[in-house]
């Protein structure tokens, strides 16, 4: 079912047009990755969704209802440009994020004990935020965005500053909330991370919508039939008319087959006598795509 519907958005700052005509839905219960190239126009849809800006045209459905300033309370974002106040404690400064999203003061300050305890940082609740470091200062502004238990997060590079450790930490928890049902979009320059995390994207280029859809879904269509095969022993160098060899060594080879199926080369490997250990087709990354679609719509 769609959660977020965005329908023939458009958004013009005097004569530039940041957002042309997009429309896409976002599912409930999904990571959404909003992904496109610097000044493409994503912040722009982002204020949208969260009602900082509002379309010159078309309409956005929250939850199957036209989207409205309540709306808002249902919302968490985390912005790319954080926001904490430097002179704030951090357990101070979370109740107070919390009051702001309409909790209580009481379910304010057993949300921020939760979180902190959750967190594994309750040491750190006495400091000011201008002592913490930027991963540090990430991780508290990721709580202030989940605090009140929003239906819908939009998160902009949540993993910026972050080590490994405490990226597996936010990447645990933002896979919970995903098992929670929250809906939850992700923007972020890094590929790998949409690779590992996100079910569907869209990508904006221009402001324009140039791609949207499931992430295996893409990857099948813009595969280009590039085979990984392994051997049980040492192989010698194989020529076979119309596959072209990409890569290889004595017990792997990378293989090109435009023309042949799965099923067809395997077969032809087979019948060489080879003894093939494993054999998997090689879909592109996101990154891959993301490179190909970006270069061909800019230069459309």
């Amino acid at each position: 079912m769609s959660f977020l519907s965005i329908e023939h958005v458009s958004k013009k700052f005097g004569d530039y047009k940041a957002n042309d005509d997009i429309s896409l839905s976002i599912q409930k219960g999904k990571i959404f990755g909003l992904l496109g190239p610097n000044g493409a126009g994503k912040t722009t849809l982002i204020r949208m969704i969260t009602r900082i800006l509002l379309p010159d045209t078309g309409t956005i459905l929250f939850d199957g209802k036209p989207h409205n300033d309540k709306h808002t309370e249902r919302i968490g974002y985390m912005p790319e440009e954080r926001g904490l106040y430097k002179n704030m404690k951090v357990y101070d400064h979370l109740v107070y994020l919390a009051k702001l999203k309409g909790l209580s003061a009481n379910d304010a300050k057993t949300k921020t004990v939760q979180w902190l305890q959750r967190l594994a940082i309750e040491s750190w609740r006495d400091k000011k935020i201008e002592e913490l470091s930027k991963g540090m200062s990430q991780k508290v502004q990721f709580i202030g965005t989940v605090i009140h238990e929003p239906e819908l997060l939009i998160l902009d590079e949540p993993f910026s500053g972050l080590d490994p450790i405490n990226s597996q930490i936010i990447d645990e928890e933002i896979h919970r909330l995903k098992a929670e049902g929250k809906t939850i979009i992700f923007s972020t320059h890094r590929m790998e991370q949409v690779d590992q995390i996100c079910d569907e994207i869209g990508l904006i280029n221009k402001g324009h919508l140039i791609l949207h859809g499931d992430v295996m879904e893409l990857k099948s269509r813009f595969k280009q039939s590039i085979f990984e095969v392994k051997f049980s022993e040492s192989t010698e160098n194989i020529a076979i008319s119309g596959i072209a060899v990409v890569e290889q060594s004595a017990n792997h080879m990378v293989l090109k087959a435009n023309e042949k199926s799965n099923a067809e080369l395997l077969r032809l490997l087979l019948d060489r006598g080879l003894q093939i250990s494993s054999f998997q087709e090689i879909l592109p990354t996101v990154q891959q795509i993301f490179i190909q679609q970006v270069n061909s719509s800019t230069h459309a």
